[in-house]
């Protein structure tokens, strides 16, 4: 990530030591060479920024499908592919993808968003059969509505009734961060060590 605050704050958050935050806009080649360049071999990588945006179809122009697609899937499939190529990752090492439920249930006026993480489910299922020889694990989770700062963005586009209804939509309500995290851990774990290609949604709905 490139903000350096919430990078640091999630640092001073942490346990234990040995931990770095290494700000970098990832969608800049050279600093995205220079990210990798300077890593360990890592025995997992959560690829987890992503950019949202309502719009309706008939105004979606060039340029917003670019800055999507650019976050959400060109940054993980080139810094993947920069890691593989400069031998990053250890023996049984797992890569996570964070998608989303909007892939398989779609909502009004996001049609790139949606189509971004259905690109990159797709991505993951295909990495996963490259891997599997390495024993290298490639997984996406796909949570619903998490109470965060997008879920925020998404209450200054349409009404608090309409919000409700979404919320109604899950068994379980809205996700914290942290049911995400735990997901993550899972995913990282020896606990997941047989799984790879696969889409766990969060949120009850399938």
């Amino acid at each position: 990530g490139q903000n350096e605050g919430r990078l640091n704050d999630t640092l001073l958050s942490l346990e234990g030591s040995g931990h770095v935050a290494i700000p970098a806009n990832l969608t800049d080649e050279k600093q995205l060479n220079l990210l990798v360049d300077s890593l360990v071999e890592l025995n997992g990588v959560v690829h987890c920024a992503g950019l949202t945006a309502h719009m309706p179809a008939q105004f979606i122009r060039a340029k917003n499908i670019s800055t999507l697609f650019d976050v959400n899937f060109n940054v993980p499939l080139l810094l993947t592919a920069r890691l593989l190529k400069k031998k990053k990752f250890q023996k049984s090492a797992s890569i996570v993808f964070l998608s989303s439920i909007a892939s398989k249930y779609p909502f009004f006026a996001g049609s790139i968003y949606s189509s971004t993480k259905a690109a990159i489910e797709a991505y993951s299922r295909t990495l996963a059969v490259e891997l599997a020889p390495k024993k290298i694990r490639s997984n996406c989770i796909l949570p619903a509505m998490v109470k965060t700062e997008m879920v925020e963005e998404t209450e200054k586009t349409i009404s608090k009734e309409a919000l409700d209804k979404m919320e109604r939509m899950y068994p379980l309500g809205f996700g914290e961060p942290v049911d995400v995290a735990n997901a993550v851990i899972f995913f990282l774990s020896d606990a997941s060590k047989w799984i790879t290609g696969a889409n766990l949604a969060l949120g009850g709905i399938q």
